[in-house]
Order: C-alpha cells, then structure tokens, then sequence
C-alpha cells in the first residue's frame, strides 16, 4: 500500500522588531540588509525589518553578535504570506 504524505510549511514573511542595548545611527542599516536602524535617546537602538526564515533571523542576531553588542529584545510584529509560495513536494511511501 503507497501513502502520500506531504511535507510543506507555510512561507511567511515576518517583521521583526530587534533592539539592541548600544547606539547605531542608520548608517548600519546597509549592514544589517536594508532593516530600518532607529537610534533611541536612552542609548538603545531599535533595528526593524522583514525575515523570511529562521535562517534569516538567525543571520541578523549572529550579525549582532559579531558587533559585540548586547541584546535587549527580539519581537515578532507580524507576519504575512511571501508573495512567491513554492509548490509542496510529494512523497510516495511505501508500506
């Protein structure tokens, strides 16, 4: 007997909002791939912008890590279907 089984997660964009405890002027947005840098007048610096993935978040807090900077926060705003959705793939298994 053969089941079909599918294996697929729903691609989402999320915004995420990161805030760091340093100040970064938006200078550092190129570095950071286009996120928005918003410097705060108590010293901390709020860092906005659209991951794919896990891997994409991942990507932006080892980023911090590498600047030596201590985080303070990491907050999901929202989420929202990526414009491009891959198609599932199937999987025949045999029993």
């Amino acid at each position: 007997m053969k089941n079909e089984s599918r294996k697929c997660r729903s691609r989402k964009t999320c915004q995420y909002k990161i805030t760091v405890e340093s100040y970064l002027d938006q200078n550092w947005s190129q570095w950071f791939d286009g996120f928005q840098i918003e410097p705060k007048e108590d010293g901390e610096t709020v860092i906005i912008g659209d991951v794919h993935d896990q891997a994409d978040l991942h990507g932006v807090i080892k980023k911090i890590r590498d600047l030596g900077l201590h985080l303070v926060s990491v907050e999901q705003l929202c989420c929202r279907p990526q414009q491009k959705v891959k198609k599932c793939k199937r999987s025949m298994v045999n029993e």
